[in-house]
């Protein structure tokens, strides 16, 4: 590619990301400080349903990352009713929380969460977007099942790529694809992401369906009933209970 059309295609990626940034929001989407989703989550095996709960997924959005590998997020993943099981993953670890007590999440459900937020096109555009070390290079024009869209190469200063499909109508993202090595299971593996149902949350347009799949397969859903952002959080969402056991690490 020329140097001149490589210019083209990213002064182009960018126009379409920044129409993204002011259709999730503006200036609300970036300085949205948290957000709470509530509903049902479904997971899958091999496509088949393999178990459905209750979910409240509390997000907070920091100023900046650890020093070494890590995300400037905090995330606590609640299933049930009264949220008696829970994931919890803070900037540099995780943790899985039941009646037992918490155990450090094993390696490869760190690496997957850790791989998964930092490709997210919600995190890119809300931590990443003033990083002038950002790529988006325009792919072309195409249509998705039904829905007209622009389709960007979104890559980070560490070389990761995503592609993401903006709807051309909305601008709002509706599809994202990421594929890398798998070392565990010694494959190129693809994990793609999708997107509906847009509503606003307070000043913010967010997905109230989420769909994930890995590799062609189903692996995750959640239909959110309230999508809330900047609320008021539970004091202690994001730490580990006074005094709770802690387990040893399953590998």
């Amino acid at each position: 590619m020329s140097v001149a059309l490589s210019a083209q295609t990213s002064s182009k990626g960018k126009q379409v990301v920044e129409k993204a940034v002011e259709a999730l929001g503006g200036h609300n989407f970036l300085t949205m400080r948290n957000r709470v989703d509530t509903g049902r989550a479904y997971s899958f095996y091999r496509d088949r349903l393999s178990g459905l709960d209750i979910a409240t997924v509390y997000t907070e959005y920091l100023d900046s990352k650890p020093p070494k590998n890590g995300v400037a997020v905090r995330e606590r993943e609640a299933y049930g009713k009264k949220q008696e099981s829970s994931f919890l993953f803070l900037p540099d670890q995780g943790f899985q929380l039941t009646f037992r007590g918490a155990r450090p999440v094993p390696d490869e459900t760190w690496n997957r969460y850790l791989r998964s937020t930092l490709t997210n096109v919600f995190y890119l555009l809300r931590e990443r977007w003033n990083d002038p070390r950002m790529f988006y290079d325009f792919v072309r024009e195409d249509v998705l099942i039904s829905t007209h869209v622009n389709i960007v190469d979104i890559t980070d200063p560490e070389q990761r790529t995503v592609r993401v499909y903006f709807d051309y109508n909305t601008n709002l993202p509706i599809r994202q694809e990421y594929s890398e090595w798998d070392p565990v299971g010694q494959q190129r593996s693809t994990e793609r992401t999708e997107y509906s149902k847009y509503r606003d949350a307070g000043g913010v347009q967010l997905p109230f369906v989420t769909e994930r799949f890995r590799n062609e397969e189903k692996i995750f859903q959640l239909f959110s009933d309230n999508v809330q952002v900047n609320q008021t959080i539970p004091p202690g969402t994001f730490k580990l209970p006074p005094g709770v056991k802690m387990l040893k690490k399953v590998d």
